[in-house]
């Protein structure tokens, strides 16, 4: 087992292990003393290397003032992660509002430890695991069932009210942020845990043991402290490889996704055979309009431009008969050709976001209705219709 200390700060702890000496700072991510004490302990330990709980991602949030101009929004919706950066955006709009109480930009002792190590010319480390890594692993080990309680639960993080008070930044500093805001979901979804803490604990352990140098600093948010110096003392790093990859379909979701365009396609075909070309065609226009029209009302609800609405009517009742594309990422990516957000836009996101009317008049989150709105009609309309096709087969 490691050898472990205190400094004199109460969040600053020593694990001895192996000749080497980790130094772990536990911070809240939206405390003004945070920054204070990371700078202090950095500048007065002189360490070989620092290590933040930050991945490249976003560290060059955090680091660069124009963080969107790099943003590729149309290569985002063809390698389908859009809903990976709404999550994001949730989740650095919940940050942004506790921050602005406070006065801190949220992350701000991360990034002052890579500040001041890099002016004492100490070699940083990156060691978090890629957020969109978690986010994914997070949404997979979620149920079918319960990933709608997740999704309606950070939709109304959005428009919530939260007042920062001294209870609360305890509570802050003994979570992170991200954690903090599925705080209330740990009953409903205690896999959750297990993803957003438990495997973030290794991956930030196995990360900091191999930094280079005898002596460490490690700047982590006070949530991890616990489970960090755990394992510390444990060789997780064969877990590696499993914790930092995306689990596969499974085959079972595969199988159901190919089998319901098959069930649909098959009863149109048999009810050409055994009731006639002429009823064949009417259940395809039923098909058609019965994904069509809830699919291009989505898009008109989300004021998209008459384009989108267009490609909604159309993609909707042949993206239902393929698991590969939804009719959101098609009518998305309309929408972004035919009105593209401006700079603005993307740097006033995180405002916006938390403001209902204005999902519609930022052209970004435009793009995120034209993604929703569409494929939650065309959702229904594969419902209504296959039930309406199945229904007309087996009738006499």
């Amino acid at each position: 087992m490691p050898e472990t200390s205190h400094l004199e700060a109460a969040d600053v702890h020593i694990v001895k292990q192996d000749g080497r000496q980790f130094i772990l700072v536990g911070t809240a991510h939206i405390s003004r003393a945070s920054v204070e004490l990371v700078h202090q302990v950095i500048a007065k330990e002189k360490p070989d290397c620092v290590c933040v709980e930050l991945d490249a991602k976003r560290y060059e949030s955090l680091s660069e003032k124009k963080r969107w101009k790099g943003l590729d929004l149309k290569q985002i919706i063809r390698s389908k992660q859009l809903s990976t950066l709404m999550i994001n955006l949730v989740l650095a709009s919940y940050q942004k509002k506790l921050g602005d109480q406070l006065g801190v930009m949220p992350g701000s002792e991360l990034l002052e430890a890579a500040t001041t190590a890099q002016a004492m010319d100490i070699p940083v480390s990156l060691c978090d695991r890629d957020v969109r890594v978690t986010m994914r692993r997070a949404w997979k080990s979620t149920s079918f069932f319960k990933k709608g309680y997740l999704l309606a639960s950070l939709i109304a993080s959005l428009f919530e009210e939260t007042e920062i008070t001294e209870e609360k930044l305890k509570e802050l500093k003994e979570t992170d942020v991200l954690s903090e805001l599925l705080a209330e979901l740990g009953t409903a979804l205690p896999e959750l845990k297990t993803v957003l803490i438990d495997e973030r604990d290794t991956f930030l352990a196995e990360k900091i043991k191999r930094a280079k140098g005898e002596k460490i600093v490690a700047v982590v948010g006070a949530g991890h402290i616990n489970g960090v110096k755990q394992a510390l003392g444990e060789d997780r790093s064969s877990q590696m490889d499993e914790i930092n990859s995306i689990p596969p379909v499974s085959p079972v979701w595969k199988v159901v996704g190919w089998l319901i365009p098959a069930i649909i396609i098959g009863s149109i075909c048999m009810i050409g055979y055994t009731k006639g070309s002429a009823v064949a065609g009417a259940n395809i226009l039923y098909w058609i309009l019965a994904n069509g029209i809830p699919s291009s009302l989505g898009a008109l609800i989300g004021l998209a431009h008459p384009v989108t609405i267009v490609s909604a009517f159309i993609a909707a009742p042949i993206t239902s008969l393929t698991p590969v594309i939804g009719a959101g990422y098609v009518t998305a990516l309309v929408q972004a050709m035919m009105q593209p957000p401006v700079v603005h836009e993307f740097e006033t996101v995180l405002e916006d976001i938390s403001h209902f009317r204005r999902w519609w008049s930022n052209k970004l989150l435009k793009v995120f209705l034209a993604f929703f709105l569409p494929g939650f009609g065309s959702m229904i309309g594969t419902w209504v219709g296959g039930f309406e096709i199945i229904s007309n087969l087996t009738k006499p």
